[in-house]
């Protein structure tokens, strides 16, 4: 389940990570116009199955196949800790985050059997031996190094073949990275973007808030780009996460974004360029209050929602099945010539 040993890293410097993160392939639009024209010809009133058929479009551009693939799906897990977890803004101590990779690895999370009902492979991974970031009201939670080696593990671990990347997270402390790299990146305060986390009570928002608050007041302009905003705010598994994302977009690979922290995570890659996340779906709605505020900001629309607020790629490994349904569609369903079905008439009045 751990993933192997990794290549060299790719990124050296921020300039090299950040020309990444800006010249992007694009979809294959030819290969969408096949897959629409072959749903145009299937046995069901054109655009009945809604959002499926949108679905297939989308896997099929970005794998660049006029019959997506669903084969190899890749669910990784990135684990790491968090320096402001001493503000209080957690009622979990970071010691859970070590104790819930052991988990992962012995089979007994959530993400355990969502994957394997997925028919997903899982890989998790621990950023920096579980090393905290530093405390972000203090200081920058990663200094350059550490933060282009935690993008680079995450770019690393995707492997080019997947025909379905579903990254997800595990950290004590993250949503309040997430809060703080959210407001860093599109405004307000942190009233805005504070939730209650893994259990936080109504005091324990109203300080995670001034924690936010605090860290944007200690960083100031720094945060207007987008990459010092992930590493001075975010955390070891949201910069991994970001590596993966981009990794996915330059070898062509579909993507399910989970919940909060890890549309967060992405969020920099739409910040440095617009298209930066077109080949990302958002799977579901998170319970966490800011989600969808964010999703809205990205323009994201999500698949499912179940009320989830577990992070793991929980959302994005329940949403595997969603896929290949309308992949098995597309692929399975008879054309009115096969069935011998007539069709309506396009120019009935």
């Amino acid at each position: 389940m751990t993933a192997p040993d990794f290549p060299r890293a790719p990124f050296q410097t921020m300039h090299a990570l950040r020309e990444a993160c800006i010249n992007l392939r694009g979809p294959a639009r030819a290969a969408g116009q096949q897959i629409a024209d072959r749903e145009a010809t299937l046995t069901k009133p054109a655009g009945s199955l809604g959002r499926l058929e949108e679905l297939t479009r989308w896997m099929g551009e970005w794998q660049n196949r006029v019959m997506p693939s669903l084969e190899r799906i890749q669910v990784i897990v990135f684990a790491g800790n968090h320096g402001v977890v001493a503000q209080g803004v957690s009622p979990w101590p970071s010691d859970v985050t070590a104790q819930m990779v052991a988990n992962f690895e012995h089979g007994g999370a959530a993400i355990n059997q969502l994957a394997r009902i997925g028919g997903a492979r899982l890989d998790v991974i621990c950023l920096e031996k579980l090393r905290s970031t530093r405390d972000f009201t203090q200081g920058a939670a990663m200094d350059e190094a550490g933060f282009l080696s935690a993008v680079n593990t995450g770019y690393v671990s995707v492997s080019p073949d997947t025909d379905l990347l579903c990254p997800g997270e595990m950290g004590i402390g993250n949503t309040t990275a997430a809060s703080t790299l959210s407001a860093a990146l599109f405004g307000g305060q942190g009233s805005d973007w504070a939730g209650r986390g893994t259990g936080l009570d109504d005091a324990g928002v109203t300080r995670k808030a001034h924690v936010i608050d605090r860290a944007l007041s200690f960083h100031g302009e720094s945060l207007r780009d987008p990459l010092e905003a992930a590493r001075r705010v975010g955390g070891f598994e949201l910069a991994a996460i970001m590596g993966a994302v981009l990794a996915a977009r330059h070898h062509g690979i579909p993507v399910l974004l989970d919940g909060f922290v890890c549309t967060a995570a992405a969020a920099p890659l739409f910040a440095l360029s617009l298209d930066g996340l077109d080949h990302t779906r958002l799977s579901h709605r998170s319970a966490e209050a800011a989600h969808m505020r964010l999703a809205g900001l990205l323009g994201l629309d999500p698949l499912l929602n179940m009320a989830l607020r577990l992070g793991e790629a929980s959302g994005g490994a329940l949403a595997i099945p969603l896929l290949k349904a309308a992949l098995a569609c597309h692929e399975g369903m008879a054309t009115f010539a096969d069935a011998a079905i007539s069709q309506a008439d396009s120019d009935a009045t």
